[in-house]
């Protein structure tokens, strides 16, 4: 039986996360989650792979907005959720750019933009998409009325824990799921499991399993520390790489809004059997590798 045993929201795209034990399904994904970005001057996403400080920006989720502080000078900023756009509604809209996507969003506000520079030591600026930005997924892997929020592709990723435990028996040291930042983690079945995840459902929401996670260098970075390392990328590509990518995990989209819990079931309906799937797995073992 297959549980669900952890959930994230990331509610400013890669600043730490927020663990929850229920978590409501909204068109974009997890309510709250990636709704916030930094951007630089050229209006362009920021992250941990060229700025590792922001794993020390710890993330809270109040009952009326966010609060990030940082956990070394313990400095903090409020962030509330009805605060209006810089300048008023329309006035502060910009397109940004998430890899190679762009689309609309709204700047915070001066006094976010300053601190955030502050805390990082660069100059930035905090973004809000606003309700009416629709962001359409790869329509090459996914449904075209899928839409998701600042994550850098999919409204969400699922992760086993069969299979950090099975990454972790081959690392000389055992690291924690933050490091791959999943929406969702799940307890029973087989190591990977989930990459063969075709629809299935959590809470009586549906879901679809759409296309392998590719892993980039912020899973070499300790969130406690901001160091970096070579490990889980240079262990992964052993025995997880395909194409040229390291693969953990899987992308998934959703038909429904509703809430999903710590202790929910996750029933899965049909398996997915396309080679794009399968890493050191044949479509003729599926059967096997599951019973």
């Amino acid at each position: 039986m297959l549980k669900i045993s952890e959930l994230y929201i990331y509610p400013i795209k890669s600043l730490p996360g927020v663990t929850v034990t229920k978590a409501q399904v909204t068109k974009t994904g997890f309510e709250h989650d990636r709704r916030w970005m930094l951007v630089g001057e050229n209006n362009r996403f920021i992250s941990q792979r060229e700025a590792p400080q922001m794993t020390q920006l710890l993330v809270a989720i109040d009952e009326d907005g966010l609060k990030i502080t940082h956990k070394i000078n313990g400095e903090s900023l409020i962030l509330p959720f009805n605060t209006p756009p810089l300048g008023g509604r329309g006035a502060s809209r910009v397109v940004v750019t998430i890899w190679d996507d762009t689309c609309v969003a709204e700047f915070v506000g001066n006094d976010a933009d300053d601190w955030f520079s502050q805390m990082l030591g660069f100059k930035c600026r905090l973004v809000y998409m606003p309700d009416d930005t629709k962001r359409i997924v790869d329509q090459k892997y996914a449904p075209g009325d899928s839409i998701t929020s600042f994550s850098d592709a999919y409204p969400f990723l699922i992760i086993g824990q069969a299979s950090l435990d099975d990454l972790n028996n081959r690392l000389a040291v055992p690291l924690p799921m933050d490091r791959f930042r999943p929406n969702i983690v799940y307890t029973g079945g087989h190591p990977y499991e989930e990459d063969l995840m075709g629809r299935f459902t959590i809470g009586g929401i549906s879901f679809r399993g759409v296309k392998l996670c590719a892993r980039c260098p912020i899973t070499t970075i300790n969130q406690q520390d901001a160091s970096r390392g070579k490990e889980p990328l240079k262990t992964l590509a052993s025995y997880r790489q395909k194409n040229n990518k390291v693969l953990f995990g899987q992308n998934i989209v959703h038909t429904g809004e509703g809430i999903v819990k710590v202790g929910d079931d996750l029933h899965v309906l049909s398996y997915n059997e396309d080679e794009i799937f399968m890493v050191n797995i044949t479509a003729k073992k599926i059967d096997k590798y599951l019973v």
